[in-house]
């Protein structure tokens, strides 16, 4: 087994409890980890032996395009998709921060970590 890790990945999205932070808007990283059987690829050198990245990063684009009041939700939508685009992916992590949070005082991100 493998771990095919995504970082960084960084939407711009209106992800928030707050009427404020659904208008404005703020920053979102999201990393994400794939636990797949890459054997056959390693051997083919073939695309479609293992898990396309682009693939994965179009869903998960995707989905942060889609509001959601709780990083909880848009999280469990994420790895649902996942689960069901790449059932070779036996397992999954995915963390979710969203910076510079409007919580009254200064603080670098919030985040929020779920698997499958």
């Amino acid at each position: 087994m493998s771990i095919i890790s995504i970082e960084g990945m960084e939407f711009f999205a209106y992800h928030g409890c707050f009427k404020e932070e659904q208008m404005i808007g703020t920053k979102f990283i999201v990393d994400l980890y794939l636990t797949v059987d890459t054997s056959k690829a390693e051997k083919t050198d073939n695309l479609v032996d293992t898990v396309n990245y682009q693939q994965v990063f179009r869903l998960v684009k995707k989905e942060m395009e889609i509001t959601s009041k709780l990083l909880e939700h848009v999280g469990r939508r994420i790895l649902d998709n996942v689960k069901s685009t790449f059932p070779q992916a036996e397992k999954a992590t995915l963390k979710i921060r969203k910076m510079n949070p409007p919580l009254g005082g200064k603080m670098n991100f919030v985040s929020l970590t779920l698997n499958y």
